[in-house]
């Protein structure tokens, strides 16, 4: 596949909601659940939970309009900045918060955090959780020095970014410089938790194909030492799935610290 052909997440944009129903629905035929729901919710939830990660303010850094990856933060911080690089993710994000009719159902995941936390029975009060966290869902700007100018966010205490790298970067510079723009936006000491899928090459949205950075499990360690940040976990899952929509080989989640 000729690259010049595919679309750019943050240049071209897509369907919000289709990606949702793609990769990410309860349907019968989807099946991606193991890769793109369970495995971030499981390492998240496990990390969280150590009790070392916390504070006042996590900005989600992730591609499309995803929630699941904030069900185990919620718990332990006071405020989650979202910020998006579309407007239509924005509102489909928005649909949700403001638990407006026709919003994507995410209870299948809700309920899969419960499963995982041994709270299943309580699961439904984690998206109030989630909501109630939440107090911006901002647009920024990747070329821009301050990604949210003219707004300065407060130094973060954490991020989370859920395959916006692989979406974004067109190479390994591309990687190290947006990881760079991400660090300035933590605290000393500050900690990252990048998902992302390996070994891919691009990933379809209804009749749209669309770019995706490959790299592999070796470099993405070596750009996060690069950049100033210690290995705290790291936990690659070989695909689990048949499906000609995207070509990726594995998962990868990895938390790292900000060194002071």
């Amino acid at each position: 596949m000729d690259p010049t052909t595919r679309k750019i997440y943050h240049v071209h944009g897509y369907d919000s909601r289709q990606h949702l129903e793609d990769y990410l629905s309860n349907k019968s035929d989807m099946v991606f659940g193991e890769d793109f729901l369970k495995f971030p919710i499981e390492n998240l939830a496990k990390t969280f939970t150590q009790g070392h990660i916390n504070g006042d303010v996590l900005v989600d850094l992730s591609a499309g309009s995803f929630v699941h990856q904030l069900y185990a933060a919620c718990e332990f911080f006071q405020h989650i900045i979202v910020l998006k690089v579309s407007d239509r993710c924005i509102m489909e994000l928005k649909r949700w918060l403001d638990s407006r009719t026709g919003a994507f159902d995410w209870g299948h995941a809700t309920k899969l955090h419960g499963e995982i936390q041994g709270n299943s029975d309580q699961f439904p009060d984690t998206e109030g959780k989630v909501r109630s966290t939440i107090p911006h869902v901002m647009k920024f700007d990747l070329e821009k020095e301050n990604m949210t100018d003219p707004i300065v966010l407060p130094p973060a205490d954490c991020i989370i970014s859920v395959v916006l790298l692989d979406s974004i970067c067109k190479d390994q510079d591309d990687y190290r410089r947006y990881l760079r723009k991400f660090s300035r936006m933590l605290k000393p000491g500050g900690h990252i938790m990048l998902i992302g899928a390996l070994g891919i090459t691009y990933f379809t949205v209804g009749k749209d194909k669309l770019h995706a950075f490959t790299y592999d499990e070796d470099f993405a360690r070596k750009a996060l030492v690069g950049e100033g940040f210690v290995i705290d976990y790291c936990k690659v899952q070989k695909r689990t799935n048949v499906s000609d929509l995207m070509d990726y080989k594995a998962m990868i989640f990895i938390a790292a610290h900000k060194e002071k």
